[in-house]
């Protein structure tokens, strides 16, 4: 490779193991990896770990519930900023793992990083991953975690926007939907924290409605809105809320003359509603932050654990409210 690149062998050695003490010119840099890509020739991460005392790969646990259209986005962009800092990003599934052996098992990878989404990890666990090698545990929850840098998510923030905008808009009988489907407690719950405290000292009441994912369940709820006698829903995100919608005029309910509907994640299905459906904008902190963050981290692995409070809230008014 060196001879066909015209190079040092060491020179070679520098820019394919993306050594930054070495100056290498822009042109250098090309001719070798074109001479790497005419070879054929794969990096052997093994063997990379070694030199540098530690893999470059961040492992980040499946979420245990599928992630929507919002969360998806999140992670392509999370990744791809990850590989422009030259890190391999693993995705770990969890079926049938919990716990300390969910733990265990991405431990075994060696990850040099590990971003867990929700509330998957304890201290004990960040101890487990450190003393295997991983240099940053970052998670993505509720509540930080001793030990691992927090990316704070305040979901209540989410339900008191929606709660307050609807109350504004006069409405004053609010349901809350609560998804049925299991793992997503840890963002229904303090969504329907939020609303209640919007309304909290208000003449304005919340009533929580638990609805399953799917079209029986939606038609069972619209009726039971209706005996409720229900001005307003907040449907948790835009997904139930087209469900909620849909079941609603089914039932001859008339949006939002008899019942407004609010969903959040400001998904483009829910401009092509007829009524157009207003929405809770989230705003997650950008792929690039986190990878900045978790680059910082496995840089410095003796820093201050960061904290940050994210998911940024706004209202988003159409013609369903």
């Amino acid at each position: 490779m060196a001879r066909l690149a015209g190079v040092s062998r060491a020179t070679v050695s520098y820019v394919l193991n993306n050594t930054g003490a070495v100056r290498i010119s822009e042109p250098t840099r090309r001719r070798v990896h074109e001479a790497a890509r005419e070879l054929g020739y794969v990096p052997h991460a093994a063997a990379r770990s070694l030199r540098a005392g530690h893999s470059r790969i961040v492992l980040m646990p499946a979420p245990a519930i599928a992630p929507g259209p919002l969360y998806s986005r999140y992670l392509n962009e999370l990744q791809w900023a990850l590989g422009r800092l030259d890190y391999t990003v693993v995705q770990h599934g969890n079926v049938g793992l919990h716990g300390d052996e969910a733990v265990r098992a991405w431990a075994e990878l060696r990850p040099v990083a590990v971003l867990v989404p929700g509330a998957g990890i304890g201290p004990e666990g960040v101890a487990v991953l450190k003393r295997s090698g991983a240099r940053a545990v970052v998670t993505l929850g509720p509540e930080p975690v001793d030990g691992a840098h927090a990316l704070l998510m305040d979901n209540e923030r989410v339900g008191h926007r929606a709660g307050a905008h609807l109350y504004a808009r006069g409405r004053r009988r609010i349901g809350v939907v609560v998804p049925e489907e299991s793992g997503l407690e840890i963002f229904s719950r303090p969504r329907l924290a939020g609303v209640r405290n919007a309304l909290r000292g208000t003449d304005g009441t919340v009533t929580e409605l638990p609805l399953g994912y799917d079209e029986e369940s939606a038609a069972r709820l619209a009726e039971r809105c209706r005996g409720l006698g229900l001005d307003a829903v907040f449907a948790y995100n835009d997904e139930y809320a087209m469900l909620l919608m849909r079941a609603l005029q089914d039932d001859g309910v008339r949006i939002p003359e008899e019942t407004a509907v609010i969903g959040a994640d400001d998904l483009m299905l829910g401009r092509l509603l007829r009524p157009r459906l207003s929405t809770v904008h989230i705003d997650l902190p950008s792929g690039r932050y986190v990878a900045d963050l978790v680059d910082r981290a496995v840089r410095n692995p003796g820093a201050a654990a960061e904290r940050l409070t994210v998911l940024g809230a706004t209202v988003v008014q159409r013609e369903s409210t």
